[in-house]
């Protein structure tokens, strides 16, 4: 099993105690968003194939990083650098600083480590293509490599993400598929520059472009690179489109307090701040459930 961590919140920039807590305790608990239940999985050695860390900001878990590696996991880094500006992303760590951990995930476990996530691409009157094919071409030559894929993807109008963006005042808009076909085809020009492959994360077939290609954010055969021998893991995706290997996710909604005013995974910052506070990093869950949680 590939146990991921998490694409609902930033474990390892916020809950890096509590993870590495609960791999020594060998479980942790979760609980369904959907349906209240709560369940056990499993996180010893012989249960877990390995590990995929998504985050902004890995700095605070680097001492983790290397208790994982000690302890026999093998794992994969989904690193988020999208130089997007701070009305958007509140509390992110500056693109340079997060390219340096890159540096240092590169030098440590080598370039199939770490994958970079352009993610999401966010069209406003300011954050024109070209911003986009500017910013994207800066970041892509100063991690040149560092990594050999990037995945990118367009903003999804989810509902709550459309509240959220018009609460802080920001009008973005949905551009039209051949738009959106001829930004790839630049971006995927200029990662192939650069050495790495651009993939699309749960993107329409409609948008690949030459030099793009599905992504695979949980990637067996990526892990199984890092583990050193091949790894069982069946394609099951999340949603429709996706070809994510299997993997059992240990995050909760409404509790990452970055503040990325597009995030999916929060609809209420006021909660995902209530929840961080109150998290315990010596529990079985991420957080204990508040009275307003229930």
């Amino acid at each position: 099993m590939i146990v991921s961590a998490s694409y609902k919140t930033d474990i390892p920039a916020f809950y890096g105690r509590w993870f590495l807590n609960r791999l020594e305790a060998g479980y942790c608990r979760m609980v369904n968003p959907y349906g209240g239940q709560t369940y056990r999985i499993d996180l010893t050695r012989p249960a877990v194939d390995g590990f995929v860390f998504w985050t902004k900001n890995l700095a605070p878990f680097a001492p983790g990083l290397e208790e994982v590696a000690r302890r026999g996991y093998p794992f994969v880094v989904q690193y988020g650098i999208t130089g997007l500006p701070t009305l958007l992303e509140r509390s992110v760590p500056d693109w340079q600083r997060s390219a340096e951990q890159m540096d240092w995930l590169r030098g440590r476990w080598g370039p199939r480590a770490a994958v970079w996530r352009y993610d999401p691409i966010v069209l406003t009157d300011a954050l024109t293509p070209a911003r986009h094919r500017e910013t994207f071409a800066r970041i892509a030559a100063r991690l040149r490599g560092v990594t050999d894929e990037v995945v990118v993807s367009f903003l999804q109008p989810y509902r709550k993400t459309a509240r959220n963006l018009a609460a802080a005042g920001i009008a973005w808009r949905d551009p039209d598929p051949q738009e959106k076909r001829a930004l790839l085809a630049d971006l995927a020009a200029v990662a192939a520059e650069h050495g790495m492959a651009l993939t699309l994360c749960t993107q329409p077939a409609l948008l690949e472009v030459p030099g793009t290609a599905a992504a695979r954010c949980i990637d067996g055969e990526r892990m199984s690179d890092m583990a050193g021998r091949p790894l069982a893991a069946r394609e099951k995706g999340n949603r429709p489109g996706c070809l994510c290997a299997e993997s059992r996710d240990i995050g909760d909604y409404d509790s990452c307090p970055h503040g990325c005013v597009y995030c999916y995974a929060v609809a209420n910052r006021s909660a995902a701040q209530r929840r961080f506070a109150a998290h315990d990093p010596e529990g079985e869950f991420l957080f204990a459930r508040l009275p307003a949680d229930r």
